[in-house]
């Protein structure tokens, strides 16, 4: 078929007719409308529920591009980068010298040689140190972000998208949330150029088929009295620690770890005489909101090992003004006495009699997942606990973790916030927040991990009274801002809305591949500082210590 002709098909019929296609999938006709979508309109962020196939989209774009130049797939871990690897290599009719997979573990000097290929699969620190060092030249015909809620402050993705953006690369983002708040969606935006948003929610027509129902349910846990008297104590504290600083000039409208974040930079930037005595309250205050979360959420023993830690410290005055108080002393001592928490007999009862049954137990903490799992197994649940790098986890840890879970040696996967995002974890029954989070992200993708391939269940559990509740409440609303902030944007492209136009949409023609605009000169990179890691003011639970 001469090229003219063939470039006047509908994009839709190209994608499953072509007879040069390399897709070795049949594409889903959403996933289809969202690639079509990037084509003809430029630089995409995808938001598209957990389990609906991101990564298709990503390969159908790889197929139309990767004639016009070289494709990078870039994913924040290098097991997510092995799984990206695997697919392509499985489902596109691609020769495997055409796909290489390039990670930190792999000496720079041979990296070097690996960017040549057709499809390069990479984590984002690789990607920039590469064209820091003049390894690698931005020049892609399409640079696909997985995970882009991530691209923000100095994070490499920002680096890398810059730059493959202005050799002329097609970029396109694909996440599960971006999130819920306006400002973090427009760094997203921006730091990626994006001209186009494609949203999808598991209720839209052409997505509902595809969608496994997953019954939510949330658990309301009672703490009993000797708990509630302990948690009123840590909070006359708090309000102790506020007070002061409030008679410093420094008001906090909430005591939450977010709004004592702003609070600590207002402390920093100002010129009172009062700002060292400030500070020091302020990490008392922050110590004290933090222990208040543990005990609340998590239970005795993840709040006595915070303690615990805090007593091999150097004891600066804002761990004595804590330490040496005598209400806290009674309050350790008697939290000592304390059985756990009730949510963790909560969890038993929901886990037992279920053997043979697969579920995901999400935990915010480390020492926590640890606690679960020891009473977990007391009650002869077989659970095994899978926490990332920084926990003591190596990833060939993760691996055969993930696959012992797969194959069915255990039942129950008890994970930290690792187990969220992207890795190919095996389809469960059943998955349970052992705590609410504020964050809509992490929740969505938490909960994505349930009806992936069959109907499933979410349970989430909540002490009453406590921060539970509210950080609950808080991901529902930013959940809700997300998808009418991204439904905004997504109805400026005029997305269509009905059967006759979605027909007429298919009629867009593949546009042509833009010659991109002459390469940078090396030197135009090498004058740019690596960016560091961390954000500018961004803050570490050790600096306030």
């Amino acid at each position: 078929m001469p090229p003219a002709m063939r470039m006047r098909l509908p994009f839709i019929l190209i994608f499953q007719n072509f007879p040069m296609s390399r897709l070795l999938l049949t594409p889903r006709p959403y996933q289809q409308q969202i690639a079509q979508s990037a084509l003809a309109h430029g630089n995409t962020l995808v938001v598209l529920p957990t389990g609906l196939g991101k990564t298709a989209i990503a390969l159908l774009l790889i197929d139309a591009k990767m004639d016009a130049g070289r494709c990078i797939f870039l994913a924040p871990t290098r097991p997510l980068c092995e799984q990206h690897y695997k697919t392509v290599l499985s489902s596109m009719g691609v020769r495997p010298d055409d796909v290489a997979l390039i990670t930190g573990t792999i000496a720079p000097a041979q990296r070097a040689a690996l960017w040549n290929a057709k499809i390069c699969i990479s984590t984002p620190q690789t990607a920039k140190n590469d064209m820091m060092a003049h390894r690698l030249s931005p020049k892609f015909s399409l640079c696909i972000i997985d995970e882009a809620h991530r691209s923000v402050g100095n994070y490499a993705y920002t680096f890398v998208a810059k730059h493959a953006a202005e050799e002329g690369a097609l970029l396109l983002g694909l996440t599960a949330s971006p999130g819920g708040n306006r400002k973090r969606i427009s760094e997203i935006m921006q730091a990626l150029s994006i001209t186009n948003v494609q949203i999808r929610d598991a209720t839209d027509a052409d997505i509902v088929q595809y969608v496994q129902p997953s019954d939510v349910e949330w658990v309301r846990v009672e703490l009993p009295a000797h708990m509630q008297w302990a948690q009123k104590t840590l909070s006359e504290m708090v309000s102790q620690e506020a007070e002061a600083l409030r008679k410093m000039g420094f008001v906090s409208r909430f005591i939450s770890k977010k709004h004592l974040l702003e609070m600590r930079k207002r402390i920093l930037a100002s010129n009172s005489n009062l700002r060292f005595p400030a500070i020091s309250h302020y990490a008392s205050l922050f110590n004290l909101v933090h222990m208040s979360e543990l005990f609340e959420t998590q239970g005795v023993s993840t709040f006595l090992a915070y303690v615990d830690k805090m007593r091999t410290r150097e004891q600066s005055k804002a761990l004595m003004r804590i330490l040496s108080d005598p209400r806290f002393l009674k309050l350790e001592f008697n939290v000592r006495q304390m059985a756990e928490h009730p949510k963790l007999a909560k969890l038993v009862q929901l886990l037992s009699g279920k053997s043979g049954q697969k579920s995901i137990v999400f935990v915010q903490y480390r020492n926590q997942v640890a606690v679960i799992e020891k009473e977990l197994s007391k009650h002869g649940i077989s659970a095994r606990m899978f926490v990332g790098k920084k926990e003591g986890f190596s990833q060939q840890q993760q691996k055969d973790t993930i696959a012992e879970f797969r194959e069915g040696k255990f039942d129950v996967l008890i994970a930290t916030s690792i187990g969220e995002e992207g890795l190919d974890i095996p389809v469960v029954d059943s998955v349970i927040f052992f705590e609410p989070i504020p964050s809509e992200i992490r929740t969505i993708q938490r909960r994505g991990r349930a009806g992936r391939a069959k109907a499933g269940k979410v349970t989430i559990l909540i002490a009453a009274g406590t921060r539970d509740e509210a950080f609950y409440y808080a991901s529902r609303k930013r959940e809700g801002n997300m998808k009418r902030i991204m439904g905004a944007m997504q109805s400026a492209n005029q997305r269509p809305s009905n059967e006759k136009e979605i027909k007429n949409d298919r009629k867009l023609p593949l546009p042509a591949v833009k010659k991109p605009p002459e390469s940078k000169k090396p030197t135009e990179l090498a004058e740019k500082k690596p960016a560091s890691s961390r954000k500018k003011e961004q803050s570490r639970i050790s600096d306030y210590f």
